[in-house]
This record gives C-alpha cells, sequence and structure tokens, in this order.
C-alpha cells in the first residue's frame, strides 16, 4: 500500500488502475479499480474507474474528433467579402467563409491563399488572378472580387467594371467569351494604376531635377535632395511593380497549355469549341491579348527607365558642382596660408633685427604706438582670414 501511495504522485491515475487491476487476478475490473480508488481517494478514481455499462450485441462505438476538428476549422475560417459579375453586369455582394467559397468553386484551399505578389493560374476551369491588393477568380459566367474592404476600388468596381463587362465599355473583347472581357477589365485597370503612379512620380521627379541643376544655384538644396531621394525610391517601387506583371504575363505566353487553359469557355460549351476548331482560335486571341498588355508595360518600364537616367545624370552634375565648390574652398585654403606664412616671415625678420639693432626710437614713444598697432592689425587681418 505504501508503494501504492507513492507511485500515486508519479503515474496518472489510468496507469494505476491497470496496475491494480494486474495485483488483483481473480477480481472484477471493478473490484480493482475501487481499491484504486480506495487508494488515491473516492474524489480523484471515481470519474475514470466508475463502473461500465455492458456492452450490448450490435452496438458500435465511433470516434468522432475527424468531426469535431473539422468543425472547429469551420468556425475559424476566414471570410472573404465577395463581388459577384454576371455576363449582364449585375453586380450581387456577399461575406463566405473560405471553405464553403472553395468548395463551391471546386478547388483547393491552397488556391485561395493568393501567395503571389502577382500571378495568373488555372485550375479546375476557373481562372485565378492576382494583382497585389486585386484578388480575382473568373469562370466561364461569373467574375468574383475577394476582400476589396479598406481599398479605393469602388469607384472603378461599381461604376466602370459592370458596363465593361456588359459590352457597353471600351474593351476589345466583346466578341469573344466572358473570361477575355474579366481578364481584359483587370488587365487594363492594373496598367492604369500604374499609369497613374509614373504620371504623379514624372513632374515631380522633373521639377526637382530642374531645380537641382540650375547653374543660377551656387550651393545645393538639401531638402530638394531629401525630396529626390524619396521620389527615386518610389521611382524604384514602381519599376519592381511593372517588372513583376511583365514577368507574369511573359511566363503565360511561353507556354501554349496555359494560353488554352485560359480559354475556359472552350472546354465547358460544345459549340464554343466547336467554332475554335473551325476557324476562331481562342488560344490565339488570348495570346493577342497578353501580348497587347505586355506591351504597354514595357512602354511604361522604358518610361520609368529614362527617369531613372535622368536622375542618374542630376546626380553625376551634382557632384561635378559640388567637387568644383570644393576646389574652390581648397585654392582659398591654401591662398590663407601662403599668405600666413609670408607675414610670419617677414614678422620674423623684423624681430631678429629689432632685438639686435639699436637705433635711437627704442624710447620714443611714437615708435612703439606705431608698433603695437601694426602688429594688432596684422593680427586681426590674420584671424579674420581663418
Amino acid at each position: 500500500m505504501d508503494r501504492l501511495r507513492s507511485l500515486s504522485r508519479l503515474l496518472p491515475r489510468r496507469t494505476l488502475c491497470a496496475l491494480a487491476q494486474g495485483l488483483t487476478p481473480g477480481a472484477r475490473p471493478v473490484a480493482a479499480c475501487g481499491r484504486a480508488a480506495h487508494i488515491l481517494g473516492r474524489s480523484r478514481a471515481a470519474p475514470l474507474c466508475g463502473p461500465r455499462r455492458p456492452p450490448v450485441a450490435g452496438e458500435m462505438h465511433r470516434f468522432r474528433t475527424s468531426d469535431v476538428s473539422q468543425a472547429t476549422l469551420a468556425s475559424v475560417a476566414p471570410v472573404f467579402t465577395v463581388t459577384k459579375f454576371d455576363k449582364e453586369g449585375n453586380v450581387t455582394s456577399f461575406e463566405k467563409k473560405k471553405t464553403d467559397l472553395y468548395q463551391e468553386l471546386g478547388l483547393q484551399a491552397r488556391d485561395l491563399r493568393f501567395q503571389h505578389v502577382m500571378s495568373i493560374t488555372t485550375r479546375n476551369n476557373r481562372i485565378i488572378m492576382r494583382m497585389e491588393y486585386l484578388k480575382a477568380v473568373i469562370t466561364p459566367e461569373c467574375l468574383l472580387i475577394l476582400d476589396y474592404r479598406n481599398l479605393n476600388l469602388e469607384q472603378w468596381l461599381f461604376r466602370e467594371l459592370p458596363s465593361q463587362l456588359a459590352g457597353e465599355g471600351q474593351l476589345v473583347t466583346y466578341p469573344l467569351p466572358f473570361e477575355f472581357r474579366a481578364i481584359e477589365a483587370l488587365l487594363q485597370y492594373w496598367i492604369s494604376t500604374l499609369q497613374g503612379k509614373l504620371s504623379v512620380l514624372q513632374p515631380l521627379i522633373l521639377e526637382t531635377l530642374e531645380a537641382l541643376v540650375d547653374p543660377k544655384h551656387s550651393s545645393v538644396d538639401r531638402s530638394k535632395l531629401h525630396i529626390l531621394l524619396q521620389n527615386g525610391k518610389s521611382l524604384s517601387e514602381l519599376e519592381t511593380d511593372i517588372k513583376i506583371f511583365k514577368e507574369s504575363i511573359l511566363e503565360i505566353l511561353d507556354e501554349e497549355e496555359r494560353l488554352e487553359e485560359l480559354c475556359l469557355t472552350k472546354w465547358s460549351d460544345p459549340q464554343v469549341f466547336e467554332k475554335s476548331s473551325a476557324g476562331i482560335d481562342h488560344a490565339e486571341e488570348m495570346e493577342l491579348l497578353l501580348e497587347n498588355y505586355y506591351r504597354l508595360a514595357e512602354d511604361l518600364s522604358n518610361a520609368a527607365r529614362e527617369l531613372r537616367a535622368l536622375i542618374d545624370d542630376s546626380q553625376s552634375i551634382i557632384f561635378i558642382n559640388l567637387d568644383s565648390h570644393r576646389n574652390v574652398m581648397m585654392r582659398l585654403n591654401l591662398q590663407l596660408t601662403m599668405g600666413t606664412f609670408s607675414l610670419s616671415l617677414f614678422g620674423l625678420m623684423g624681430v631678429a633685427f629689432g632685438m639686435n639693432l639699436e637705433s635711437s626710437l627704442e624710447e620714443a614713444l611714437v615708435a612703439c604706438l606705431f608698433q603695437s598697432s601694426h602688429s594688432s592689425e596684422d593680427g586681426s587681418v590674420t584671424l579674420l582670414y581663418r
């Protein structure tokens, strides 16, 4: 008994119950558990070692751990704010959990993670697009925009996009299936966003460079340099965004299979498939569409590169001006040093002769005042120039 009491501090209660059963052969499990309860105290052992109901024939016991875990995951799943656009331009907004959304779309959970900053992928006859903060899923029947909250997208989403999808905008893919219009609308919006950033930065950078390189100003304004540094940083971020956009489109253009996968209606509608096989090649139309926006992105990249070259050239001019000012200051410092050395040399000669030669002026008050004033004047001039 003493050993069991010492083991009760180290072993769990289920293990003690098993030990009690082993120590009492021939006894029923309930009796053995009763002994363990007597040793440990009824308040501790009773919940685990109470009498069990005998099993009934045909009764099955199943663990519900998977159901409980699924219910727990569903309760903490993220909720998407979804804006749905159909072919006629009708708009509906609703909230849906991520688990319900990817199950309805026939996708996997990893498809809606949007891990990459810029991506255009296809999965199960669905197009999944992300352009930084813009997340979209395109189906043959509708366009879904996910999580536009706290973003300045309301004007484009609810005023421009519905008319574009319904065929009332300035898109060139109206005769083609719905996914062509959706892709073109999203690409057009992103190109317009990049163009807007460049149009804001370009005049600011040119104005700052003109003020810094102006020959009328002999010194460089540090506030202008700070503004140029900030604008240069913003320009670098814009160049990175354009580069990622170009690379994402170029990856699709290099693979013919991905171009075929972007043509959703071709594989879901037999009539469209027959038309595509007869003469209208949807993959070729998709390639032309992507190439068009790739060229637009290339033009933006060239404009940003020209601004970067202007900044580098202006920095070279600024450094040349600073070097010229530095050379002027060094030359002035050399001249002052030589002048001070000459005055000191002449003063040394005067001191040497004045201490060794005698004349009738040593006792004259006028000569003393003249020498004192002259020495004070030389010292003042030297200090002033230094």
